[in-house]
């Protein structure tokens, strides 16, 4: 049980509404609302005065806290650096999940909008080829683009926005860091209790990414028109969209709670080899950007050269894995 949770339930015990703890205690209701929603923490005063009035040790209010935080700095702490560590306070790491909160969404909005921006071009391009719709196939091809572009430049504008929001937090990814007391103790509960929503999300979105193959094994039996088969390729990336969106939102989530513990991929150990990768991370999407917009164009098979990105992503993971394993092997001879 953490500080705030503690504050609390001895409050409670004791009968007394937060207003009535504030003024024992000579602070405002909000103060005394957010120490209890882990939103700060008090000072070491108001914790020796807050034993006293809850008849409890300040051991008693502290223990478990400083449990949780000894452990940090074995942790956080690097050997290596002879500059002390940037430390961490409550208030701005409530701000950090709050803010990795409200732009989860968005961008798993944004990387939808790319996965479905070529749909209309396929659809329609496939009608207007069998004489489903009364328009020609440049004007439907044209409409298509249109529509593919400009949903890629909002979602580009989505990811630029989101990108400046956080870029004052950025050093909590990349750089190394320490946390004051009691942050490590919330962040480990907040996680907890989110533990299962986080699963529940992936779960649905892979079922999602792999029911979205149903539409053209469909297909393949039907043997249908081309129409269809752009309908359904269509509704294809709807679900992988779909599917994508929702493990994006949870893993944001998840990945700010391990940003904030410097665990997972987000270790000392991790964010030294993601240091040594970044510039191969950022050449790797180039080239696939320009591979996917060079052979769309040169062959106009938009319906079609979607395939680089799943592929693309398939052998990112691959590569990555294996650049990985060299890194480490090099840094640890």
């Amino acid at each position: 049980m953490i500080l705030a949770d503690k504050i609390t339930e001895e409050r409670k015990k004791n009968g007394w509404s937060q207003e009535e703890l504030a003024e024992k205690l000579g602070v405002s209701r909000q103060a005394v609302s957010k120490w209890e929603s882990a939103g700060s923490v008090p000072d070491l005063q108001r914790i020796i005065l807050m034993a006293e009035i809850f008849g409890v040790s300040t051991d008693y209010l502290l223990k478990d806290e400083m449990e949780m935080d000894l452990a940090a700095p074995c942790v956080n702490a690097e050997p290596k650096e002879s500059e002390p560590l940037r430390r961490v306070s409550m208030e701005e790491a409530n701000e950090f999940l709050d803010t990795k909160r409200k732009n989860a969404p968005i961008i798993a909005n944004a990387t939808s909008m790319c996965i479905v921006s070529p749909a209309l071009l396929v659809l329609l391009g496939t009608m207007a080829g069998d004489h489903v719709l009364h328009i020609s196939e440049s004007i439907a091809g044209g409409a298509g683009l249109v529509f593919l572009f400009g949903m890629i430049a909002l979602a580009v504008y989505l990811f630029i926005t989101c990108s400046m929001r956080e870029s004052h937090m950025e050093h909590l990814q990349k750089d190394y860091f320490e946390t004051e007391y009691g942050v490590s103790g919330m962040v480990k509960e907040k996680r907890n209790g989110y533990e299962s929503t986080f699963t529940q999300g992936i779960a649905i979105g892979v079922v999602l990414c792999i029911l979205a193959v149903v539409p053209l094994v469909i297909v393949g039996v039907m043997d249908a028109p081309d129409f269809v088969c752009g309908a359904f390729t269509a509704f294809l990336l709807l679900l992988i969209a779909v599917g994508v969106n929702v493990m994006i939102r949870v893993s944001m989530i998840k990945n700010s709670f391990d940003i904030l513990l410097q665990e997972g991929e987000f270790s000392k150990e991790e964010k030294r080899v993601k240091r040594k990768l970044d510039g191969f991370y950022g050449a790797y999407w180039c080239l696939t950007t320009a591979v996917y917009l060079g052979w769309s164009f040169w062959s106009m098979r938009w319906d079609f050269t979607w395939i680089v990105w799943p592929v693309a992503g398939v052998l990112f993971a691959a590569v990555s894995a294996i650049m990985r394993m060299a890194v480490g092997a090099k840094e640890y001879r």
